[in-house]
């Protein structure tokens, strides 16, 4: 499958392992597996934040590496709603918090998409996350939210929108 002991300990958030590997010195932490994941996207999607904090403190991990679909770590935090690891994903300064991915879509628009309003809040308040960008169809982050039906998400993005016609 192409996926390395790394990979398959890191999505299954078992810590004593991982750390385990990060020791040895022929271990690649940000080698790539099946469709482009590395071992911090898979934990990133599972929420295993030990991990993620493990994988992050290396300097041979690439926080914003995409998998072949544009996906990255945050994105896949994201998808999933795991609103503890895209803090932590966050408190970084090297994540790009608005990084486009498959579709043209960013972190925002696939949080408004899912239905996972703790997320959306979590990153309208990081800077660097235009609220206003549009995918590369044209589609705007509470269209998205509409097409998911997600009534609380809605709620937190209007004030928004109806902030941004104001000033048009």
């Amino acid at each position: 499958m192409g996926r390395t002991p790394l990979s398959w300990a890191s999505e299954n958030g078992q810590e004593p392992v991982v750390k385990m590997l990060l020791s040895r010195a022929d271990i690649d932490p940000d080698k790539p597996g099946r469709e482009g994941q590395t071992p911090l996207m898979l934990a990133a999607g599972n929420g295993h934040k030990g991990v993620v904090k493990m994988l992050l403190g290396r300097d041979d991990v690439n926080p914003n590496k995409p998998d072949e679909g544009g996906g990255t770590p945050l994105w896949c935090a994201v998808r999933k709603g795991q609103e503890a690891v895209v803090k932590m994903l966050l408190s970084r300064a090297d994540i790009d918090p608005d990084s486009l991915g498959a579709g043209g879509r960013t972190p925002l628009m696939l949080a408004a998409f899912g239905g996972h309003p703790e997320v959306v809040d979590i990153l309208l308040g990081r800077t660097g996350v235009n609220p206003d960008k549009l995918d590369k169809y044209g589609r705007t982050m509470l269209s998205y939210a509409l097409a998911g039906g997600h009534a609380q998400v809605i709620a937190l993005l209007q004030p928004l929108t109806a902030a941004a016609n104001s000033t048009a």
